[in-house]
């Protein structure tokens, strides 16, 4: 899985002053499982060290100006933004982490820096090169580095990222209609904690009603899919699909048993625990009763679990 990254979060000495902004978390936890694809549209342009170039508003516009000199750069910028995004076509990446801040890489609250002295700034701008992102993709799972310090942001994101890499993989294998039904099947309880409504639309794609040829069901449920991956989970949403699950052994399971795994539940509602906690429950009784529908659910497993992003109570809202 190859992940797109801003160049300075991996180390490289290619920021302004001649230096970087290395992301342990980045680096050392996500290289584990990512191969990196750094991008820096700066350096592309300019030599490191350089002047520093920052958004300007003159009059109803937004140009891109070095710091000291007040040269207009837009231009360099733009087109250098637009070749970037053109190249990623062909790179198969399932997932970006972007330099916040950046005039080119920062995908919100950028500051906006006034012509005229007597003016006030903004932090209202995006990055030219993540604007160009993500109009170009626009369901390419995108954060920074400075949001990834949230764990509800950071579990959605890593959440979306693989199933993200997992759709393409699926639909590379030209499925038959029957695979996607077993594809949907798996992710039906992930796509629920994010939204209902994109749960039950995409239930009646899979069902095709109206007779539709293969190919348009697999375009409908691909740009649906990549929609509702790219919702972020609540936790009344998982509250709900952890009472469906619970409903698969509340038949077969003692009345303390019944009565532990609700107070979980409810606990992981209050936010008193996290929600690996009641997983393990659940994965416990999964195996127990050998209950083969819960075991091909991804909600379950979304990502490797030594990434322990349900482990913290802040992960869900």
């Amino acid at each position: 899985m190859k992940l797109g990254v801003s160049s300075c979060l991996l180390g490289s000495m290619c920021r302004y002053d001649g230096g970087h902004s290395r992301e342990k978390f980045i680096v050392d936890e996500l290289g584990k499982y990512f191969e990196f694809s750094p991008f820096c549209p700066e350096k592309l342009i300019f030599p490191t060290p350089r002047e520093a170039i920052r958004l300007v508003r003159v009059d109803e516009s937004i140009k891109i100006k070095t710091s000291n000199t007040n040269k207009d750069v837009t231009s360099l910028v733009e087109n250098i933004s637009k070749d970037l995004v053109s190249k990623i076509e062909n790179d198969e990446l399932c997932g970006f982490i972007l330099k916040s801040k950046s005039p080119t890489c920062g995908m919100e609250r950028v500051k906006i820096y006034p012509d005229k002295k007597n003016g006030q700034s903004e932090n209202v701008g995006i990055g030219v090169f993540a604007n160009e992102l993500k109009n170009r993709f626009p369901y390419l799972p995108i954060e920074e580095e400075g949001r990834l310090n949230d764990p509800w942001l950071r579990e959605n994101f890593l959440m979306q990222v693989f199933a993200y890499e997992a759709i393409f993989k699926f639909l590379e294998k030209s499925p038959t209609l029957g695979e996607l039904v077993e594809f949907h099947t798996s992710y039906k309880y992930l796509i629920y904690s994010k939204s209902y409504n994109y749960y039950k639309a995409l239930g009646n794609i899979v069902a095709n009603r109206d007779k539709k040829s293969l190919k348009e069901v697999l375009q409908e449920y691909k740009r649906l899919f990549l929609e509702a991956i790219s919702k972020k989970g609540t936790i009344k949403n998982t509250h709900n699909v952890l009472l469906h699950i619970y409903g698969y052994f509340k038949k077969v399971i003692s009345k303390d048993e019944k009565e532990e795994i609700l107070e979980s539940i409810e606990d992981f509602k209050k936010e008193i625990i996290p929600l690996i906690a009641v997983i393990k429950i659940i994965k416990l009784y999964t195996k127990k009763f050998d209950i083969k529908y819960l075991k091909t659910q991804v909600f379950l497993n979304p990502y490797p679990k030594e990434l322990a992003l349900r482990s913290k109570v802040e992960a869900y809202k």
